[in-house]
């Protein structure tokens, strides 16, 4: 049988030929009929339980490409171990003007600055509250609306109606595409926005697997020491006050950067955006590595940021990271990525006398 990951290759040249976001609607509209087909079976080596839950492989798929809940279980049937859906807004929003999607070939690399476009929480709850929980992991990333002033008031909300259908959450206060949205990232407006979000995940009724969905933080790759420390401060709950343990569950490393290499090119400098894809991989590694370091390995880290091969998501989990993300590779390299990762990792393990993955996690460190 002819699967879609074979003729990728054949596609691509004229995927290519389509602006970047229409191609973008065009591979969800696809996972979308594909339906639900289960997950793939696991590699024992690559299974974990993380948070009261079962990932059979730690290779997910990054917040951004299904926003709107529309395809997370044909995704999972391509062979990814979990899916992040979203970022979702309280309110629906259109996100900014286009073209605001941009594909650079010679880096491989994506340029975007959509700007949080989705359905809203109540459209993604209605199709999340349909979805067959024994089917795979679905986190669900939040954002705020553009004009919300009171932006831990919309993460409130996204927690409360999303909360309930899933796995876990993510606070996502690094996308440059917002205005004002990286200034939450600060020591004390960070430490304010995660009390108030870690009270209305504490009010969410306690799910059938007996537990409320653990709270992460996605924050950028651009920031200073001190901001690291900040973070890492916040993160393990010593953030003062009277609430010692009111920290996260964990961190999601990285999103997009304002950087510009020079790898990317003249033309592409002065474009805005945030930039993903192969230039992200040593920065995100860099400041995944340093993250890991900071919260002394307390924490389970999302490793995301220019992974493409199986080498590059073992150099993610000696890092630091529990779980590694992708997104911007599979524009290059096509849909069976998540599976030829997952294939390829165990041999990359045993090369190196490791019999499972919990056991490299942050073995760069040791």
């Amino acid at each position: 049988m002819i699967r879609l990951s074979d003729l990728y290759p054949l596609l691509r040249p004229l995927l290519f030929r389509l602006d970047a976001e229409r191609a973008h609607r065009l591979a969800v509209r696809a996972l979308a009929g594909c339906g639900s087909g289960g997950q793939r079976p696991a590699d024992t080596m690559l299974a974990q339980r993380i948070w009261g839950r079962h990932f059979p492989n730690p290779i997910g798929l990054a917040a951004g490409f299904d926003k709107n809940a529309e395809c997370y279980a044909g995704a999972l049937g391509l062979g990814f171990g979990f899916v992040e859906i979203g970022s979702v807004t309280p309110l629906p929003q259109a996100g900014n003007p286009r073209p605001r999607l941009f594909r650079l070939p010679q880096a491989r690399a994506v340029v975007n600055r959509m700007g949080f476009n989705n359905d809203g929480m109540e459209a993604v709850a209605a199709r999340l509250a349909a979805r067959d929980r024994a089917g795979g992991i679905v986190g669900v990333n939040l954002g705020k609306n553009k004009e919300t002033a009171d932006a831990a008031a919309d993460y409130e909300k996204g927690i409360a109606c999303l909360g309930p259908f899933a796995d876990y959450l993510v606070i996502n206060v690094s996308s440059p595409n917002t205005p004002g949205l990286r200034a939450l990232q600060g020591r004390a407006p960070l430490a304010a926005l995660i009390d108030r979000a870690r009270a209305a995940r504490d009010a969410l009724p306690v799910a059938p697997n007996g537990g409320r969905p653990p709270l992460l933080l996605k924050i950028a790759p651009d920031l200073t020491a001190e901001d690291r420390v900040d973070i890492a401060e916040v993160a393990l709950g010593r953030h003062g006050g009277n609430h010692a343990s009111r920290g996260l569950d964990g961190l999601i490393i990285s999103n997009t950067t304002i950087e510009r290499p020079a790898e990317i090119g003249a033309a592409w400098q002065n474009e805005a955006g945030g930039l993903s894809g192969a230039p992200l991989f040593g920065p995100s590694t860099a400041l995944l590595r340093d993250m890991y370091r900071l919260t002394e390995g307390r924490l389970p880290l999302i490793g995301v940021g220019g992974i493409a091969s199986a080498a590059e998501a073992y150099a993610k989990i000696r890092a630091g990271a529990s779980l590694v993300q992708l997104y911007s590779a599979l524009v290059y390299e096509g849909p069976g990525l998540p599976a030829r990762i997952a294939r390829e990792l165990p041999a990359l393990l045993a090369q190196d006398g490791f019999g499972h993955v919990a056991e490299v996690v942050g073995a760069d460190h040791r």
